[in-house]
């Protein structure tokens, strides 16, 4: 290999990347991982990704008592570092991949070849934007954008419980939801819904469930726990306050490859990786993906962690058939 050439830089410190990492680095590529800065989104975006706006882990594999995010994160960095991956605090801001080896930018003004790249930047939630909201969701208090990673704590459990949103992510949220809750609130900003029929009519049947038609998200109240949610009818100007525990956003989500534009990386009309085959391939050879920036369907920190493993052993095969070791 070339002087100054990396064999494989992974973009992204989530499940995915960390995974990659691990597995590249057992596999002695010496792996460099790009972990990103601190940035808000409204929600703060930080290093380790989503996760580390996560108070309990529940439902990931080997931790019987659950973990936190932020723990969880730590714990998968250093299993990493102790097989030698090398880790950069900056983000890539720019990919060239019209040559090989590649040439990625980062945010310090510096730049690095690869001869592999994993793509692994995750997706962040889309939230409302209310101070109130984005702070409970930060400390664990009631506010969150996965039911299905947050919804069976004992803390929903028999709870009202609210949904906000219209489309079919929101319809399977509020339909986990039924599982535990007492009543489940879905507040929409239409008076119908753009989810799939049989979606709607799961949801639009359910005893526990109550629609809030035609209204958005006042505030949201709390201050150590969610105590309320304030919806405003958007047609009569009618304010309303819904005393629950839990507020799950589910308004869709934003993958985050904008330092993939005009890199030649397909995506889709979301924004999201393109995966053809159930490999980590990109559409550019030595170029591989994993995680929530090229899964919009599952979202799960160990279907990433999957997909980090993937993309690490197909990088590192790609790379012996071509001499690089």
């Amino acid at each position: 290999m070339a002087s100054g050439i990396e064999s494989m830089v992974i973009i992204g410190s989530g499940p995915a990347g960390w995974t990659a990492a691990i597995y590249a680095a057992r596999a002695n590529l010496n792996p460099v991982v790009y972990v990103g800065v601190p940035a808000s989104n409204p929600a703060p975006v930080l290093p380790g990704g989503q996760l580390m706006l996560t108070s309990e882990v529940e439902n990931y594999p080997g931790f019987q008592q659950g973990v936190t995010g932020p723990e969880l994160m730590e714990k998968f960095r250093a299993q990493a570092e102790r097989f030698g991956t090398r880790v950069v605090d900056a983000d890539i801001v720019s990919c060239e991949f019209s040559e090989h080896p590649f040439t990625l930018r980062d945010s310090n003004g510096g730049s690095v070849r690869a001869q592999s790249v994993v793509l692994s930047t995750g997706a962040t939630a889309n939230w409302l934007g209310h101070p109130n909201e984005l702070r409970l969701a930060q400390t664990g208090g009631g506010v969150s954008a996965c039911a299905v990673c947050d919804g069976a704590l004992p803390m929903y459990r028999n709870q009202p419980l609210a949904v906000v949103g219209g489309g079919d992510t929101a319809m399977e949220e509020a339909s986990y939801l039924t599982k535990f809750a007492s009543k489940v609130y879905v507040i929409h900003r239409r008076d119908s819904l753009r989810a799939s029929k049989t979606m709607q009519e799961r949801v639009l049947t359910h005893p526990k469930v109550e629609m809030v038609w035609d209204s958005s998200v006042h505030d949201v109240v709390g201050k150590e726990r969610l105590e309320s949610v304030v919806v405003k009818n958007l047609k009569s100007g009618v304010v309303r306050t819904l005393e629950v525990t839990g507020l799950f956003i589910a308004i869709g989500h934003s993958p985050a490859t904008g330092f993939l534009k005009g890199s030649g990386i397909e995506l889709d009309d979301k924004g999201y990786v393109v995966l053809r085959t159930r490999s980590s391939k990109t559409n550019i050879e030595g170029v591989f993906a994993a995680g929530d920036l090229a899964d919009s369907t599952y979202r799960q920190a160990v279907t990433a962690a999957g997909m980090g493993c993937q993309a690490a052993l197909d990088a590192e095969r790609w790379l012996s058939a071509r001499g690089v070791h």
